[in-house]
Parts: structure tokens; sequence; C-alpha cells
């Protein structure tokens, strides 16, 4: 919901350092990878006692996430771009998840349904992008929800910052996955039939 209604607000940052990144020479597959070594990290500094730390990790790689789809669409956009950026983009989530869930394996139970709701949306999200023929701004058809990344990353901060909520926030994290998913669901549906 907020990248979607949202980014304006931030897109004038995002924008001029993806210009800056492109002055310097970096290419947008290159900010993609670098986003996607900050980001997978987040997991292990999480678990070894950062939380802090972990979460500037995680909000820099979704920063520069969104910096080089900004770069792409001021070069030349690469399909196997958007490949590598949705890919690792989920494994930045897995590494939170895992981080977190090695942390605190008591609650392991709650953050297999986060993972199994995450993965479900997602598939919804894919395939309604693979198949439709509506385009946005974006390389596929982009399905806004209740949950989209920045939600994700909010709900994430708050699962590492603050452990005596954890199991609560966790569940909120997947009842908030679970109704995006449903919301994808039920659109996908209104456009494809």
């Amino acid at each position: 919901m907020l990248d979607t209604h949202a980014r304006k607000l931030v897109q004038p940052s995002i924008e001029g350092t993806g210009r800056y990144l492109l002055r310097k020479g970096l290419t947008a597959n290159g900010v993609t990878f670098i986003a996607f070594i900050i980001g997978t990290s987040t997991g292990l500094v999480y678990y070894l006692g950062h939380p802090v730390l972990a979460v500037i990790l995680l909000w820099l790689s979704g920063f520069l996430d969104a910096v080089d789809g900004t770069m792409a669409r001021l070069t030349k956009p690469s399909p196997f771009g958007t490949v590598m950026d949705v890919t690792f983009d989920r494994i930045v989530e897995i590494s939170v998840i895992l981080g977190v869930a090695f942390l605190h394996p008591d609650i392991m139970w709650a953050l297999l349904l986060l993972s199994v709701s995450v993965i479900v949306s997602m598939t919804i999200f894919l395939t309604v992008g693979a198949v439709t023929e509506k385009q946005g701004m974006k390389s596929f058809y982009y399905q806004a929800g209740l949950a989209e990344r920045t939600e994700g990353f909010i709900l994430f901060s708050v699962m590492m910052l603050f452990p005596s909520i954890l199991l609560w926030s966790t569940l909120l994290f997947f009842i908030v996955e679970v109704f995006t998913g449903l919301q994808r669901f039920l659109e996908a549906k209104r456009i494809l039939s």
C-alpha cells in the first residue's frame, strides 16, 4: 500500500541517488547485487545480537532496491534485471525470517506460517504479473495490496526491535499477508475473468 501510494514522496531522493550512481559508473544490476548482499546480511547480523544494525541494513537494502529500478528505467531495463530483483527480494526476506527463527526457535511455528503466507501471496502476485497484459511503470503488472515491500520492512523491523512482542508481531504479519493474498486473488479474478 505504501509502495503504491507514498512512493511519490520519496521518489525525488530515489531518483537523485539513481542518477548519482549512474554518473559514478554503476549499473542497475550492479546496485541490485549490492542491495542483495546488504539485505542478506540482515538475518545473520540480527542472529549475532545486533538488531538495530540489522534493521538499518534491511532498510538500506530496501532503499537501494528502489534505486535500482529507477536506474533501470533511466537507462535500459533488462528482463534478467527484473528476475534478479524479484528473486533477491525474496532471499532478503528469507534471511530475516531465518535470522529470527534461529534466535527465537520457540516461535518457529509462527515464522513457518508467515513464510507460507508470503509464498502464497507472492505466487499470486507473480502469476498475475506474468499473465496479465496490463503494464505499469515496472516491467510487469504490479498488483498493489495491503502488504507491499515497505509494510513488510516495517513489520520485520518491529519483529527484530521488539522481541517481547515477537510472537504477536509475527502473527500480525501473517494476517496481513493472508489478507493481501486474498485481496490479490480477488483482483486477479476480476481482471482476468
